[in-house]
């Protein structure tokens, strides 16, 4: 007859198990921090292009007259810049003159202007940006 018993579980048996049993846990926990990161990635970026869209639509409504052409060349401030509605997005515009962008500067100006819509924004500690650009013209001419 043997001292030891055959029955039950070793210290061993029972380490192991909890070993294999962390490793996956964790791996796991790290895929649905991966998944919740890009998902979260995703709806930031589309925020932002929504915001974007939204920013030239309503420049397009206000006609081309209204809208002040900044000639970026001389260090000029954006059209419109600061803070959205939506916390943590921040808007930056460019209207520029045909003619002021390289190599028009013999076109008919005030004729046709380039808007760019910029939305920034922080994720995991950078600062990303989507950027929409979009030419109005003066219909009148």
């Amino acid at each position: 007859m043997s001292i030891r018993s055959e029955k039950g579980f070793t210290g061993i048996d029972i380490a192991i198990s909890v070993i294999v049993l962390f490793i996956f846990v964790t791996l796991i926990a790290v895929l649905i921090y991966n998944f919740n990161s890009s998902s979260r990635e995703v709806e930031l970026k589309s925020e932002a292009t929504y915001l974007a869209v939204d920013e030239i639509e309503n420049i397009k409504n206000e006609g081309f007259k209204k809208i002040e052409t900044i000639n970026i060349n001389n260090g000029g401030n954006p059209y419109r810049e600061g803070e959205t509605e939506e916390k943590g997005f921040y808007k930056k515009v460019i209207v520029e003159d045909y003619t002021d962008l390289e190599g028009n500067e013999e076109e008919v100006p005030n004729l046709v202007k380039q808007v760019t819509v910029q939305i920034s924004y922080m994720f995991k500690g950078k600062t990303q940006t989507v950027e929409i650009k979009t030419v109005l013209t003066n219909e009148t001419n």
